[in-house]
């Protein structure tokens, strides 16, 4: 499906503009008829890219994104060395020269990759010294056949077939890549090179045996076709098609309702459409998708529920997602972004970001927790299963515990940043994700032009994007327009510009660009109210890309860790029971009213107290929504909703700056349909 489009964009593109020898024009796709001059992409046989990413280090965040990253850095992410088992030194597996220590599995690689993405994005030197501690040792570690890293995973310690686990170098692999982007380090090519060819020699029963290496190889396969790309060695094709015959089979089923395998691995068969060509490969990405969002995604902020699987019966919106998965989930959307061109992915991936993912750290980003709910009343340490399916701590911050996430939590952002901006095949530049940056990068002819984006998007509707180069030259410029925008406004040095652009669509704006020329991209915010018919038919309210939730008072109570990094529970000190009293036949204008507030001191607007944008609605309590016996928030009854409580003004805040939180509201209702809610059993 997604393929077949494609092929029809490249005819369809719609002229609208013509004046002054630029045009404006919208496009779902970038065309795929020509590749770009000047950044890598798919080398033929693989599919065409739509999009391209642009080294590390060409995009500049600033802003509340600089700010989160700067935020990780002086946080536990930053400075996981002083806290992690699986990061000391002394005796550390992939440190060794000779292969042999402890902590050999997924911990330091997972944490590696977004350590080091980190200081790349930001330049902060501290980071990439300590980066390349690591990357050196991994570097120097290969073996005579190939091999790299702890022997321990090559024998299999961890598998009772004692077939090598590959699992963990999938993951350094990364941490490989993105140091050679940095870089330009050769050895990263020669270590990749004969590692691969080391793959190849290992026997079909030893060869990607369960579980999680088989379920997640097409990570593998991703790192063997970034390798092609660059060499162009026709072995890495037949390693590929390897991979795909012995991996978990997520192009026919849904093989695994583990969480973080879900988020990981459902892209697995577009991943592989790049070397079949086959649109079935995006369909069944696209099927996977369907199927598991659904039933366990239907609810707000972008992910579903998994608190360590999928569960019948266990889909509402108390159920959690790691933080393991909307990290990989994000990251997920930036590579389907760049191997189909959808726009959809982009709107997922913005939902996750911007809802979803920050309130999993605490906003100094000093701790984490293992999960994420749009609906929580309390997280506290005390163990809730089975409403929850693991035993034990699983709400409570604390920056000592919760083991992947602990180390894999640290590519989120630095991934986003190194997506702001994308390279098109006509030599132009795409505006994917909104956000202050700066990017620079080669258009047209050859030109290095930089372009600065200023705005505080998501919690204003403005981009300000100004162009910086030392002559004239023609690119495109692609504005990516969003799903829920359905008029944009746009003024190219400060006048008004005639431009129609469908949600999803690039507004594409090719002209000769002047030293001091300016964009101004407007996307007007409404509110919208979005039924979850499946969860009890709740309701949440969204506004652009923000999802909003009931402002509830935290109060934060230590209950272990050390003085320097300690471990919190979070209660509340106002009531969360509240209903919505919505009224069909009045515009949603009249019924709730944006308040904006002045922007946070300190550029961090994940977090209650400061958020910049508040939403006043009415809403009733509800006197029987009450915590049940584990300590979890009652579960959604079905509204309408019987209240005989006085409605109220609450407030309501961005779903991303709440770590309590009501997202996923009851409505009150009246008459016959409304329902009285039952007290927990």
């Amino acid at each position: 499906m997604t393929r077949l489009r494609t092929i029809l964009v490249i005819t369809s593109t719609l002229l609208l503009v013509d004046t002054m020898h630029a045009s404006i024009r919208t496009t779902p796709v970038p065309a795929i008829t020509t590749m770009n001059d000047f950044y890598v992409s798919n080398t033929r046989p693989l599919t065409p890219s739509p999009l391209l990413k642009l080294p590390i280090g060409a995009i500049k965040p600033q802003g509340w994104l600089r700010r989160q990253l700067e935020l990780q850095t002086e946080g536990f992410s930053g400075r996981l060395m002083e806290i992690s088992k699986f990061l000391q030194k002394d005796g550390n597996a992939w440190l060794a020269a000779d292969g042999q220590g402890h902590s050999p599995w997924e911990e330091m690689p997972y944490w590696l990759k977004g350590f080091g993405d980190m200081g790349y994005v930001l330049g902060d030197q501290r980071i990439i010294d300590e980066a390349k501690v690591w990357i050196e040792a991994i570097l120097k570690s290969r073996q005579p056949d190939g091999w790299f890293g702890p022997v321990a995973n090559k024998a299999g310690s961890r598998d009772t077939k004692k077939a090598p686990d590959l699992w963990p170098n999938m993951v350094a692999l990364n941490a490989l890549q993105s140091y050679y982007e940095y870089t330009g380090d050769p050895r990263v090519l020669e270590l990749m090179q004969e590692y691969f060819k080391w793959e190849l020699t290992v026997p079909d029963d030893k060869f990607l045996t369960p579980f999680w290496q088989q379920q997640r190889a097409s990570d593998n396969m991703a790192s063997v076709y970034w390798l092609y790309n660059r060499t162009g060695q026709e072995y890495l094709l037949q390693l590929a098609q390897r991979i795909q015959k012995s991996m978990a089979n997520w192009t026919e089923t849904v093989p695994s309702w583990h969480n973080v395998n879900i988020a990981q691995c459902f892209r697995a068969p577009a991943v592989y459409y790049q070397q079949a060509g086959d649109p079935y490969f995006l369909q069944a990405t696209d099927r996977n998708y369907n199927m598991i969002w659904g039933v366990y995604g239907q609810v707000p902020g972008g992910m579903f529920g998994g608190d360590e699987n999928c569960r019948r019966g266990y889909y509402g919106p108390r159920q959690g997602i790691e933080t393991c998965a909307s990290v990989e989930f994000m990251l997920s959307c930036e590579m389907l972004l760049k191997i189909a061109g959808d726009l959809t992915w982009a709107d997922r991936a913005e939902d996750v970001a911007f809802n979803t993912f920050p309130p999993a750290l605490t906003a100094d980003f000093k701790a984490l927790h293992y999960l994420v709910s749009p609906n929580v009343c309390q997280l506290d340490s005390k163990n809730k299963s089975p409403g929850i399916q693991n035993d034990g701590d699983m709400l409570s911050y604390n920056p000592h515990s919760y083991r992947c996430c602990q180390h894999n939590v640290a590519h989120g952002w630095p991934y986003f940043a190194e997506h702001l901006w994308m390279a098109t095949p006509d030599n132009g530049l795409a505006a994917v994700f909104y956000a202050a940056s700066e990017v620079t990068a080669k258009v047209g002819d050859g030109q290095q032009v930089t372009l600065k984006s200023t705005t505080l998007y998501p919690f204003e509707d403005t981009i300000r994007i100004a162009v910086s180069t030392p002559k004239l030259v023609q690119f495109p410029l692609y504005l990516r327009i969003p799903g829920w925008c359905e008029k944009p406004a746009l003024r190219i040095n400060g006048k008004k510009t005639v431009a129609y652009a469908e949600p999803r669509t690039f507004l594409v704006i090719d002209r000769k660009w002047r030293p001091g020329d300016t964009v101004e991209l407007t996307l007007p915010m409404a509110l919208k109210l979005r039924y979850w018919i499946r969860n009890g038919n709740t309701v949440s309210v969204d506004r652009g890309p923000l999802t909003y939730a009931l402002k509830i008072g935290e109060k934060y109570v230590r209950h272990g860790g050390t003085d320097a990094w300690p471990a919190f529970e979070v209660y509340p000190t106002t009531a969360w029971n509240y209903g919505l009293v919505i009224d069909a036949e009045r515009p949603l204008d009249d019924q709730f009213e944006v308040r904006p507030k002045s922007w946070p001191k300190d550029n961090q607007p994940f977090e209650a107290q400061a958020a910049p944008l508040e939403i006043r609605a009415k809403a009733r309590k509800i006197e029987n929504w009450k915590p049940d016996a584990l300590g979890l928030i009652g579960e959604v009854q079905p509204s309408p909703v019987r209240s005989t409580e006085s409605a109220e003004t609450v407030t309501l805040i961005p779903m991303g700056a709440a770590r309590l939180r009501i997202s996923a509201f009851p409505w009150i209702g009246a008459g016959p349909a409304a329902r009285a809610w039952q007290l927990p059993q």
